[in-house]
């Protein structure tokens, strides 16, 4: 299944998240594009951070910016030769 526009705003979101500090958190801005708000609702209703505007990561929120930045580096990836 591929990736839908909301979806990618998803895992951009989870980037912006400190995985090195489960003391940092984020705050999203009610002025930000609407597809951020919406991607930040939609991963607070899934249980991944603990505010509807960004706040911390939770324990499965965690695990998820684990697995997205596995991901991220897989992608960025460069081909040798």
């Amino acid at each position: 299944m591929p990736f839908n526009a909301a979806a990618l705003e998803e895992l951009n979101l989870l980037l912006q998240f400190d995985s090195a500090s489960m003391g940092s958190g984020i705050k999203v801005h009610s002025s930000a594009r609407p597809e951020v708000l919406a991607a930040c609702r939609s991963l607070y209703d899934k249980g991944l951070i603990s505010q509807d505007d960004g706040g911390y990561l939770t324990d499965a929120g965690m695990e998820a910016l684990t697995h997205v930045q596995v991901l991220s580096g897989l992608l960025a990836l460069q081909r040798p030769g």
